[in-house]
């Protein structure tokens, strides 16, 4: 019997961990106060439905439970394991994005002006990320506690203190960079540029299923799962907006580095207060906070892959365990594949433009991974409709529909928005950018295809 050790602290740090970072504010403030509106319209069409639905099917099946669970049961092996190799290999793609902004912000203790060189970043993708593949063996109860620890350290404490920085600078009256009036808050909406804050945002709210996967590993896991969701977005959304906006107050918008913007704002504030002092150890609560992220995102898609491996749908020996029950080969993969990726750093023109590279390309697998969640929520609704919606929200007939599919809707805006590059940033040639991006995204997609075709002619023997 599997011993279980997350209680409901821990779950609600494990998720606030795994989306909520102090890494996404500098590409939500890049877009100004409209990133206030973009922020509920995301929250509505996509965050919340994400949680209730998460939250539901993980209370409802928690002995199996997460994404490739949930299509399983809808749709069968095939599409389930199309999820959640989307949900996967996205993370491929979304790393070397999260080890930028670790390398950006430890730049800080070296020279300021390496958070913009291309091979410097390089560089550290690849030994950060290959240190804590190797280090990350201990189990799911021993992980789950360090990032709790390291949610509490490098998330909340950071992002509590930039948000009482700035209500103390608008206290005093100090100059901002941007005025907030209703007109800034209101986007237009025949300025495409705009709706590139969506991509930027729905990005930082990918994840809110994640953790439905170590179900067998929570304490009295159906009812504490969808309590621990309810108060993780409440604070995701809390801080998330009003850290971004602390950001646009001091930072001009064409300054904003999106792997140091928050550095840049925590410079100005304690400068001001004449507390620079204090920023040393604010970077390196932010460094622990998304070393924390990462080890969540390390560990959680790939015990979903893990479960698709029991199906015969990739090669037998990733399946071959430690004696943490951690499957090692799946990690030394990861590693594989995201220091191939995070080579996209060395052929665009700027760290800011890799950067927004990476995040669209997993923001677009990502997405579809969640269109195909939605639709095994309507699926499963209508193929268990004796079972009982422990959200009771989800009680009313035809809610847990409109809810799903409000968030089908989102997934659809946002993956229409994510093929055209964005203006402000320096992408060079728009057709380079166009070409490795849906390169990116058929590369990402192509092995899932073989793996079908290899499944298929064993059986066949």
């Amino acid at each position: 019997m599997k011993t279980k050790n997350i209680g409901l602290f821990a779950l609600v740090m494990f998720i606030v961990g795994s989306i909520d970072s102090v890494r996404n504010l500098p590409a939500t403030a890049f877009f100004g106060p409209s990133l206030v509106f973009f922020f509920i319209l995301s929250a509505l069409f996509f965050l919340l439905p994400g949680a209730f639905v998460a939250a539901d099917l993980a209370a409802a099946f928690p002995e199996k439970s997460g994404v490739y669970q949930w299509v399983k049961l809808a749709f069968g092996e095939k599409t389930a394991f199309l999820a959640v190799w989307l949900q996967w290999v996205n993370t491929l793609v979304w790393f070397p994005t999260m080890l930028a902004f670790i390398g950006g912000t430890f730049a800080y203790f070296i020279n300021p002006d390496l958070a913009q060189n291309n091979h410097f970043i390089l560089a550290l993708i690849v030994v950060v990320f290959w240190t804590l593949t190797m280090l990350n063996l201990c189990g799911i109860e021993i992980s789950a506690r360090f990032a709790s620890i390291c949610a509490l350290i490098g998330v909340i404490l950071p992002m509590g203190l930039i948000i009482v920085l700035s209500l103390l600078w608008l206290g005093k009256g100090a100059p901002l960079q941007v005025q907030f009036t209703l007109a800034n808050f209101i986007p237009s909406f025949t300025k495409m540029d705009n709706w590139f804050s969506l991509t930027a945002i729905m990005t930082s709210c990918l994840g809110i299923e994640l953790t439905a996967v170590h179900m067998t590993n929570i304490q009295n896991g159906a009812r504490n799962f969808p309590k621990a969701m309810l108060m993780a977005v409440i604070i995701i959304l809390i801080t998330m907006i009003l850290g971004s906006l602390a950001i646009v107050m001091v930072v001009p918008a064409d300054m904003i580095q999106l792997n140091q913007g928050v550095i840049q704002a925590m410079q100005i504030f304690l400068d001001d207060y004449h507390l620079k002092w204090l920023l040393v150890p604010i970077v390196m609560m932010v460094l622990i906070g998304s070393i924390g992220e990462l080890v969540n995102w390390m560990i959680s898609p790939a015990r979903g892959l893990f479960q698709a491996t029991e199906d015969h749908f990739l090669p037998a020996f990733l399946l071959i365990k430690n004696s943490k029950g951690v499957s090692k080969y799946i990690g030394i993969l990861q590693a594989v594949i995201v220091t191939i990726v995070a080579m996209a750093f060395l052929y665009m023109p700027s760290v800011n433009s890799s950067y927004w590279l990476l995040t669209a390309l997993s923001t677009q697998l990502y997405m579809l991974m969640y269109v195909l969640m939605f639709a095994a929520a309507i699926k499963i609704e209508r193929k268990f409709p004796e079972r009982r919606h422990r959200v009771r929200f989800l009680r009313a007939k035809a809610l847990p529909y409109v809810i799903a599919v409000m968030g089908i809707m989102g997934c659809a805006v946002t993956l229409y928005i994510g093929f055209v590059p964005p203006g402000k940033l320096d992408i060079g040639s728009e057709l380079r950018y166009e070409s490795m991006f849906v390169g990116g995204l058929f590369g990402m997609i192509l092995p899932c295809l073989i793996f079908y075709a290899c499944r298929a002619a064993k059986k066949a023997v």
